[in-house]
């Protein structure tokens, strides 16, 4: 099996139990997973299978879209539901829809973000939940995210519950802080659920994407760009043959991930960069 396997994590689970999970069912090694999600939230998983797992540099970059609960009134050191309270504060009480609305609207755009220290980023060696669980705290970099789209889509006088599409690398636990924090209360991620990474969506949930069809999935998923057509390079016996043998030649074509085929037959992924051609991935 060369592919990509859409899941849907269930709660409780990490995203390395599901990569266990598959390697167990269908008894394979080389089994790797994009996007990382925690225990506490669900939703799409990208698991790639085979010699798909060389294809993940490629997927990294892509936006995702999150349904995300927010409770107001609370502040806990995980910034999750499965924190500690560390602090309290009431909820406004004359907060209306639109208001609410105008206070999302107002994180659309790039921004500078801190990230939680109950996350996976590593300082000198050491990753942020680590220290935090042993009650260090280090300063952190801001960085640069973002928000595509956000959409209040209901609200009950506490809770603030919001569909997000936002870049790589931003932290929705941050940003429903952040909210909280402009509302003038405090707040944690009470639930999460990614419904899409790149053009993986939730409605994919048990889908298997070969590698032949992989990079329609790949290329121009980010939100701002549009979808691009799929080179397809059919080798001749000579460029076939260098190909094979990991040697790059030169070529005309547009730069990017291409799909490889020899006597018109799928045989891999190329990638032309610089006015060259270089193997990524050959299937035997």
């Amino acid at each position: 099996m060369n592919g990509i396997l859409i899941v849907d994590k269930p709660l409780g689970k990490t995203s390395f139990d599901m990569v266990r999970d598959v390697r167990k069912k269908y008894n394979i090694k080389k089994v790797g997973h994009i996007g990382t999600l925690d225990p506490m939230a669900t939703g799409v998983l990208a698991i790639l299978i085979g010699e798909a797992t060389k294809l993940s540099d490629y997927l990294v970059e892509h936006d995702k879209e999150y349904i995300a609960t927010l409770c107001m009134g609370e502040k806990r050191d995980t910034g999750d539901s499965e924190g500690k309270i560390i602090e309290e504060k009431p909820a406004p009480g004359n907060l209306s829809k639109e208001n609410l609305t105008e206070i999302l609207y107002s994180f659309k755009g790039e921004s500078m973000q801190i990230p939680p220290m109950y996350s996976a980023i590593k300082i000198n060696g050491e990753k942020l939940y680590d220290l935090a669980r042993k009650g260090i705290k280090v300063e952190r970099k801001p960085r640069k995210i973002n928000i595509y789209d956000i959409e209040l889509l209901e609200f009950n006088g506490k809770e603030i519950k919001f569909r997000v599409v936002c870049s790589k690398g931003t932290y929705i636990r941050s940003l429903c802080e952040d909210i909280a924090e402009k509302l003038n209360t405090l707040g944690y991620m009470k639930e999460l659920k990614r419904t899409r990474i790149g053009n993986f969506k939730i409605e994919d949930t048990g889908k298997f994407i070969d590698l032949e069809n992989a990079l329609e999935f790949i290329e121009g998923t980010n939100f701002e760009r549009k979808d691009k057509t799929i080179t397809k390079i059919n080798l001749n016996d000579e460029d076939y043959k260098k190909i094979i043998n990991g040697v790059k030649f030169e070529t005309d074509k547009k730069e990017g991930l291409v799909n490889l085929y020899y006597n018109n037959k799928f045989i891999g992924i190329g990638e032309i960069a610089k006015g060259n051609l270089k193997r990524k991935i050959i299937i035997n």
